[in-house]
């Protein structure tokens, strides 16, 4: 489906009745033929962001799936740390980083976005989420916004990429209350569960979140196609202190 090389049809179904964890080691080796990748024009777009707020010396890749994000941020970092829970992925994120630019460091680390290791704590100037927002629950917010401001120096910033709430009539809204609808069902029916969602980490909720968790947020308005054109590249900047 979607690319020569991409999964079957009935590879995407194996995947989906799959833990989100089982669903990503088979999916990895073909991810990145699937339109579920960050487009190029997305990264392109959170890089110039990025670049202007300051480039980082140490950056972490949250969820990182096969490393686009870490591609992006390589050229101008001295490390660049992937964090995935999926083994598959991070296998070929390490293979496709024989390809990137730049010149540092690079680990990829087995581990949960919500519990990170404790050897990253404090450690970065800047992270990225890309992609990855709807494997994070509603009740989850508020323990991954957490991990994040721990995972950060004092000024560091996380940047991610969403909007508000289409119109309810919206061809988007109602895609992806059928989707959403359909995951709910299936979790429902059979275990484990596989977690993804739409219509999460959206604006503004989410920005009184992040305040309220210890972070300034700024909203850049960006230049994308015209379908694209409600998204918004958000930095959460860490605060001195916790509010």
């Amino acid at each position: 489906m979607f690319h020569p090389q991409g999964p079957t049809f009935f590879e995407l179904a194996k995947q989906a009745l799959s833990s989100t964890q089982r669903g990503y080691d088979l999916l990895a080796p073909k991810f990145d033929y699937t339109p579920f990748r960050t487009p190029q024009f997305v990264l392109d777009v959170v890089a110039g962001v990025v670049r202007e707020s300051g480039p980082p010396s140490r950056a972490l890749d949250l969820c990182c799936g096969t490393g686009a994000g870490m591609e992006m941020l390589r050229p101008w970092s001295t490390e660049v740390v992937g964090l995935d829970m999926s083994s598959g992925m991070l296998e070929v994120a390490e293979r496709n980083s024989g390809n990137w630019k730049g010149a540092a460091e690079l680990r990829f680390m087995l581990g949960d976005a919500l519990d990170p290791p404790s050897e990253l704590e404090g450690e970065f100037d800047v992270a990225v989420c890309l992609g990855a927002l709807g494997h994070i629950l509603p009740e989850q917010e508020d323990q991954f916004i957490a991990a994040i401001h721990g995972l950060l120096r004092e000024g560091g910033s996380f940047f991610f990429v969403t909007s508000r709430h289409p119109s309810l009539l919206s061809l988007r809204h109602l895609l992806a209350r059928g989707f959403n609808a359909a995951m709910h069902v299936r979790n429902a029916l059979i275990r484990p569960p596989f977690i993804m969602f739409y219509l999460t980490f959206l604006l503004p909720q989410i920005a009184e979140k992040l305040e309220r968790g210890g972070f300034e947020v700024i909203e850049h308005e960006v230049a994308l196609p015209t379908q694209l054109k409600d998204l918004r590249v958000v930095q959460a900047r860490r605060a001195s202190c916790r509010l």
